[in-house]
């Protein structure tokens, strides 16, 4: 007994399978990720260094070497490329698309270690590295403004609260606070006045240093209590930095306010952000190499009403540049263009076959094959996304080909009077092979597809999988399910022809005035083979033509509803004056009135260096 020959005396059996079939593509449906596109990003390890002052150079050759050298021993890698500007250093680490990002990321924790000892001694900061591409751009914003705080507030918010949060969401590798305004007494010395005193600016920071002193001091173990030993508490104000001692001449004091100006300010000047041209502290979220987007994106989405329920009442949270958003409309499109490719299948069948019982057969086993294909996409590890989706589509096509051919053999037997039992055992038995065949010949097609090397490979490894699953899928549908459903259906040999309406006269006469201006066509054709020879030959070098001059890309253009913009202005640009500037250009955008929002920002943020005559 073969298994249509089983299916077609078990037909609640087959019945069960094919709704256990749709069950679980249903449930693995519902638990897919969606993406833009397959993962396919190569492993990227990002390492900052920073050392205060250092110009360029002395970046390039005292930190950024050393590091170079140590990376070029990990196994695996491919790429190094590094980039020094005043104060820092950003290398980025590209590896073999088949080594694990968190495999290498040990190594290259062992290799900075290891080149700890290279690094100038006054480094004090050690690098740090960061399982991010850095060329990718932010997944999301979240903007913080206040009008009753200030940024030194917004920031300690921004840092102590929002940013360690979303760190620690999976599929996080990267939060940068735009705009940073982290709150720190700034002391500017006077040197006319410390010329006058006979001091120097190391006497200015050791009296600093020695003042604000966070050591332990030790402790008093006495016969019946331990005491510990404290020492000054810390300062947090500019007047109790201005009263420190400087030094004590033959009884005349000098304190740090008699040589130098002590204002509170912020730790980094140079970087400023800005929502709609208010000063605000901006976040910039970066996903994980292999993360999904919209995952990440709607976890963070979860945390900002808890955000909000703990900041004051006066501090505004939005999220911006959510790039979400287009991900979920460009797979809502993609998802109609599949319900109108199945609509557009399941008329054509039915005009060609004209008969409404034997339609319903393929139509049938067409969502059956497609679902049961999802099912396979979720234990793979796979998602839905622009290609996966666009291999469904692909299938529709494919898939429908195995019912049809069985359905039509075994309605040849009916037809020619068979009992509708004894023509679905021998149309089956029949077609059986020729299904197999059919479905491994398909699948060979895409086998080169799915070997393919480089990104390419990657990106289009997971279309060749989809469009083979449904393949093989609608295979193992059409040998049980079509030839019980034929048994169930046609109940007499002989079936009742369809009956005749206006559209079937109308459609064959069309029918046969294409049929007859194609046997037309191909007599002229036959009769001037020369010409029809020099047309094809004309054809083949103005497609070679046509493709050498036609614009090509990795990705097809697609409208975000974003635009970032980068500004550029002189080298030797003072920090207010590129501030002026970048407002006004934001200001020219924001009155657009397409325009949603604005998000600016002036100097770099961390581990991420750029000039800091630069703008976004």
């Amino acid at each position: 007994m073969n298994i249509p020959q089983l299916c077609i005396q078990r037909p609640v059996m087959t019945v069960l399978l094919s709704v256990s079939c749709v069950l679980a593509g249903w449930l693995a449906y519902l638990k897919l990720p969606i993406a833009a596109l397959p993962s396919y990003n190569t492993p990227v390890i990002s390492v900052t260094a920073q050392f205060p002052g250092a110009s360029p150079e002395t970046m390039a050759a005292s930190v950024a070497l050393p590091l170079e050298k140590q990376f070029s021993t990990i196994d695996g890698i491919s790429v190094i490329s590094s980039t020094s500007i005043l104060g820092a250093t950003s290398i980025t680490l590209e590896f073999n698309p088949d080594k694990n990002i968190d495999l290498v990321a040990v190594d290259v924790q062992a290799a900075l270690l290891r080149a700890q000892r290279l690094l100038p001694v006054e480094m004090t900061t050690p690098p740090s590295y960061r399982k991010v591409n850095p060329a990718d751009a932010p997944v999301l914003f979240v903007a913080l403004n206040s009008p009753s705080l200030n940024l030194s507030e917004l920031n300690d918010f921004a840092e102590s609260l929002i940013a360690p949060t979303i760190s620690t969401i999976n599929g996080v590798a990267l939060v940068n606070v735009n705009g940073q305004k982290k709150y720190a007494i700034r002391v500017r010395a006077n040197p006319q006045a410390l010329a006058a005193h006979n001091l120097t600016m190391d006497d200015v920071l050791t009296a600093i240093s020695s003042g604000n002193s966070n050591t332990p001091v030790g402790i008093l173990d006495g016969p019946k209590q331990l005491l510990t030993i404290n020492v000054n508490k810390q300062l947090y104000r500019a007047t109790e930095f201005a009263q420190l001692i400087v030094t004590n001449r033959n009884g005349i004091i000098i304190r740090v306010a008699d040589v130098a100006e002590v204002e509170e300010s912020y730790e980094s000047v140079r970087t400023a952000a800005s929502y709609n041209g208010e000063r605000s502290i901006i976040l910039s979220v970066q996903r994980q190499p292999n993360a999904n987007t919209v995952e990440v994106i709607d976890k963070i989405r979860e945390l900002i009403p808890v955000f909000k329920a703990q900041l004051p009442a006066s501090v505004q949270l939005l999220t911006l540049n959510d790039r979400s958003v287009s991900i979920r409309e460009a797979i809502h499109d993609i998802k109609i263009s599949l319900v109108l490719t199945m609509a557009l299948v399941i008329l054509v069948i039915l005009v060609f076959i004209r008969h409404v019982v034997a339609t319903i057969i393929p139509t049938l086993s067409l969502p059956i094959s497609l679902i049961g294909a999802v099912a396979l996409l979720y234990p793979l590890g796979y998602s839905l996304d622009n290609i996966s989706l666009m291999g469904i589509t692909l299938a529709v096509g494919l898939v429908v080909d195995d019912a049809i051919v069985m359905l039509e053999n075994i309605m040849r037997h009916i037809e020619e009077g068979m009992a509708p039992l004894d023509a679905a055992l021998k149309g089956s038995k029949e077609m059986a092979f020729t299904i197999f065949s059919i479905s491994v010949s398909l699948v060979a097609v895409f086998i080169p597809i799915f070997f393919m090397p480089g990104v390419i490979g990657l990106l289009f490894h997971e279309f060749a999988v989809v469009v083979g699953l449904s393949v093989l899928v609608s295979a193992l549908v059409s040998l049980p399910l079509v030839p019980m459903l034929c048994r169930r259906f046609f109940t007499a040999a002989h079936p009742d022809p369809p009956p005749e309406n206006r559209f079937g006269p109308i459609f064959e006469r069309g029918f046969k005035a294409v049929l007859d201006t194609y046997a037309d066509t191909l007599d002229v054709a036959l009769r001037h083979r020369r010409w029809v020879l020099g047309v094809a030959v004309l054809t083949f070098g103005l497609t070679i033509w046509l493709t050498m001059i036609s614009p090509k890309g990795f990705f097809p253009e697609e409208d975000l509803g974003q635009i970032q913009a980068i500004t550029e202005a002189s080298e030797d640009i003072s920090f207010e004056e590129m501030t002026r500037l970048q407002a006004r250009a934001a200001e020219i955008v924001r009155q657009d009135p397409n325009v949603a929002y604005v998000s600016s920002f002036v100097g770099s943020p961390p581990f991420n260096p750029q000039q800091l005559n630069n703008g976004r």
